[in-house]
């Protein structure tokens, strides 16, 4: 019986590895904030994150000065027109301006309550769901088992002891904006791009045992680290940390599923994103955020310099996950 529930688990923990960065933080939901409170001394690692650009990094696991995990956070960036951006200048001082704010599909109910206080202060919040153009979307709905990532968010939010984003969201607000394809452009944009869910997967395997490689060389094991998270005392939590590590390296294997044109998951979702912001601020629309999952804002914070000549300017770090003892 051990040797059989060890083999499960050698089979499972890589793939839930795998797939967990495009249910979190990548892929979103579908049809069928503020910053943190009181914020734990980070490590000198963090001192160093924090002299990053805005836009370099939008995941990032927060420790103590003893370096125990407190908290999972995403990133909030503001941008404005380069040719607007003053020395000295606060952010909240600028007339117009656009947030990304990093999605985390499942997270805390505090961090959901914070973001939807947010919300209320934007003049337009452009969200993803792929889903029918006019579709609503009832608070507390979540999301369903049909389909094979909603099934694994709901059975990571179960896990983790986490809420589902389309749970809490309030998508009701008059400013909330539909900013996403319909599942018919998105087969649609699969099939010009000759995709299939095979071969993206099998990419995000093949960068997947390319990061295990580079983790090893560094002497770290993430079987490991969730097979002894399922066997500890304290499993939710322990999963959550071993998750959130593997969050902070989501770039490359989010990356991974496009081709030389990118990806319908990522890229062609990112474009219909910006599209629609493109006509916001056509109609002088000046507070504006696109809520996305945080695996696309790499991709979408350089269409912000290309496509709209805006610069980021500032970051807000939001506890998404909740790590501490």
């Amino acid at each position: 019986m051990a040797s059989f529930l060890s083999r499960q688990l050698r089979r499972l923990v890589p793939l839930t590895w795998l797939l967990a960065p495009l249910a979190v933080l990548g892929y979103g939901p579908t049809a069928t904030a503020e910053p943190a409170n009181a914020p734990a001394a980070v490590s000198g690692e963090q001192e160093e994150q924090s002299k990053q650009d805005p836009g370099e990094k939008w995941v990032r696991l927060r420790t103590d000065k003893k370096q125990k995990p407190q908290a999972m956070e995403t990133a909030i960036v503001r941008y404005v027109k380069a040719d607007d951006v003053e020395p000295g200048k606060a952010p909240s001082e600028y007339k117009q301006y656009v947030d990304l704010v990093g999605a985390v599909h499942v997270g805390d109910r505090a961090y959901y309550d914070k973001l939807n206080r947010r919300f209320r202060k934007y003049d337009a919040v452009l969200f993803e769901l792929v889903a029918p153009e006019g579709t609503e979307v009832p608070r507390g709905r979540g999301t369903s088992n049909a389909n094979p990532l909603g099934a694994l968010q709901n059975g990571m939010k179960s896990v983790l002891e986490l809420e589902h984003q389309l749970e809490h969201i309030d998508y009701s607000q008059d400013n909330m904006i539909h900013a996403d394809l319909s599942p018919e452009d998105f087969f649609e944009s699969m099939e010009q791009r000759e995709e299939t869910f095979a071969n993206m997967y099998f990419r995000m395997m093949g960068a997947s045992m390319a990061m295990q490689s580079e983790q090893a060389a560094k002497g770290e094991n993430a079987n490991i680290d969730f097979m002894s998270a399922l066997f500890s005392e304290d499993r939710s939590r322990m999963l959550k940390i071993a998750m959130a590590r593997q969050f902070e390296s989501m770039e490359q294997l989010l990356t991974s599923i496009g081709g030389p044109k990118g990806s319908t998951l990522i890229t062609a979702r990112n474009e219909r994103a910006l599209d629609v912001l493109e006509e916001q601020l056509d109609e002088g629309v000046d507070r504006i955020a696109i809520f996305y999952g945080a695996g696309h804002l790499a991709e979408m914070n350089d269409q912000m310099a290309e496509r709209f000549d805006m610069k980021p300017i500032s970051v807000e770090w939001v506890e998404a996950w909740d790590l501490r003892e």
